[in-house]
């Protein structure tokens, strides 16, 4: 699943002058696809927003669906990348999760078409949406996997903890960031509250009387068993 799309070809431009028509393609096809869909999108209206002409985007993409699984691929690139700057150079595993999360938030909060765009690339190439995903949890994976052979995570399944991390992040997300705007500070708090505590309600601490009650009784008694 890590290989492209078959049904994909793709283009690559060698001039500094080619790259950026390409990146204006597909920022334009992430607005389009994002507001219409891929079926509702047109080639022409892609490059009507990019300004480019109709035959430039034949030079890079041979049809509306490579340009779709390109968008994917990169969308997914530029996520990996911004959270992998994050996070670089801080060492508490806690501490990596608190700026990825907030990372991702800022990512899709500049990014407001990418729920959309990778939920339909499920319909539209099903090689493309798992390698989103596969490969975001691959690098999760590693990291966590190491945490834990450090010792700062308990052992669990590195996949099964990344898949319920990103399951997290990702309706966090949606919830705070895509639905309405929310206190994004107090969301990655809450959080890390959730990942630092758990679900289940820690075992009660004796109370303080109640231990010195216990105390006093056992030196009562050593004192009776000694006037004996």
């Amino acid at each position: 699943m890590n290989q492209h799309s078959p049904s994909v070809g793709r283009l690559a431009p060698v001039t500094a002058r080619g790259q950026r028509s390409r990146l204006r393609l597909l920022r334009a096809a992430e607005y389009v696809f994002g507001q219409k869909g891929f079926e509702g999108a047109s080639i022409a209206e892609i490059c009507r927003r990019a300004g480019s002409a109709l035959g430039s985007f034949y030079t890079y993409f041979p049809d509306k669906k490579a340009a779709y699984v390109e968008l994917v691929d990169s969308l997914g690139s530029r996520l990996r990348s911004e959270l992998a700057t994050a996070v670089e150079g801080i060492d508490d595993r806690l501490d990596v999760e608190r700026a990825g999360l907030r990372a991702f938030f800022d990512f899709a909060a500049r990014h407001r078409q990418l729920y959309r765009i990778v939920r339909q690339a499920e319909f539209v190439d099903p090689p493309a949406f798992h390698r989103y995903y596969r490969k975001l949890a691959a690098a999760y994976s590693t990291g966590l996997a190491k945490a834990m052979d450090e010792g700062e995570l308990r052992v669990l399944d590195p996949e099964i903890a990344a898949y319920s991390l990103m399951g997290m992040a990702d309706f966090l997300g949606m919830r705070w960031v895509l639905w309405e705007t929310g206190d994004l500070d107090h969301v990655v708090d809450g959080a890390m509250d959730f990942l630092t505590g758990g679900l289940s309600v820690p075992p009660a601490k004796p109370k303080l009387a109640t231990a010195a009650k216990r105390t006093t009784k056992r030196i009562t008694k050593a004192s009776l068993h000694a006037h004996r």
